[in-house]
């Protein structure tokens, strides 16, 4: 054969055989490639199990080198914390004997004694503040007594003076007006009604007597002063009986009504001072 037959031959060759190849690939139903795709995801799997096996590891080793990081860290602590205290024991130690206590009896009688002292303080004054509680407690009770013994004795008078305003005799209004008085001594008003009962019972002197109590007491009382006029009236002392009604009309310009219509200053009528009174009085009344 020539080499032109020959050429021909080899050129023709290949594009026989990869035509016929192609019809192979054509006529596949799976992927070549498969198998390999498979290779390589386990050899991935494979990788990470191996990474993770070694972190595993990595985490473990570090978390005993911490454990025993933090191991040695608290025994260090525990030993400078154990030397610090016999440091402190000894230093206490040297100072107590500097001051100058000998031994631990002196520092417990020193602590007996501290003690006792504060008890004793305490106790002390707790005694104080309740002593003081029982105090205020008796006041508040003699307070709340007082007013109550107030309360019974102001309705009692008042009983007493409705009392004295239905009796008829004499006799028995001073009888009811001792009763307040008895009471309360200082009544100046059961005084004044007493002493006008007494006048008309003819004791005068007794009539006097109280009315001088009663100004003794309250010199601004009016009542008092007229009852005394009366009673100077009566025993012919016409100077002091004026001087009185003068007062006892100053006190309470009421009473100027009631000067004519007073029985016991008849004695006085005729009596020139008394006359101007009585005068001034209508005066007041016309204008």
């Amino acid at each position: 054969m020539s080499k032109i037959q020959l050429s021909i031959l080899f050129f023709i060759l290949p594009i026989a055989l990869f035509s016929k190849d192609l019809s192979k690939i054509d006529s596949l139903k799976e992927p070549l490639f498969k198998p390999f795709i498979e290779r390589y995801i386990l050899d991935e799997i494979k990788g990470l199990r191996q990474e993770n096996e070694k972190l595993k590891a990595q985490v473990t080793k570090q978390i005993s080198e911490a454990k025993l990081e933090s191991s040695d860290r608290a025994i260090n602590y525990t030993t400078s914390t154990i030397n610090n205290i016999f440091y402190i024991i000894t230093a206490a130690a040297s100072l107590l004997l500097l001051v100058g206590w000998r031994s631990l009896n002196d520092i417990k009688k020193s602590l007996k004694i501290d003690m006792s002292k504060k008890t004793e303080n305490i106790i002390a004054q707790y005694e104080r503040r309740l002593q003081q509680i029982e105090n205020k407690m008796t006041e508040r009770s003699k307070v709340i007594i007082e007013t109550q013994q107030n309360i019974t004795n102001t309705n009692s008078i008042h009983s007493l003076w409705m009392r004295a305003g239905l009796e008829k005799s004499e006799e028995d209004k001073i009888t009811v007006y001792d009763e307040i008085l008895s009471i309360n001594p200082n009544d100046i008003e059961a005084m004044t009604y007493k002493a006008d009962a007494l006048l008309e019972i003819g004791e005068v002197r007794w009539a006097l007597d109280l009315s001088n109590t009663a100004i003794e007491l309250d010199k601004n009382y009016s009542q008092a002063y007229w009852q005394r006029a009366c009673a100077y009236a009566k025993l012919e002392k016409q100077s002091e009986a004026i001087d009185d009604i003068k007062k006892a009309i100053e006190l309470s310009d009421t009473l100027e009504d009631e000067l004519l219509k007073e029985s016991h200053f008849e004695n006085l009528h005729n009596n020139i001072t008394f006359k101007k009174l009585i005068a001034n009085k209508k005066d007041k009344a016309i204008n």
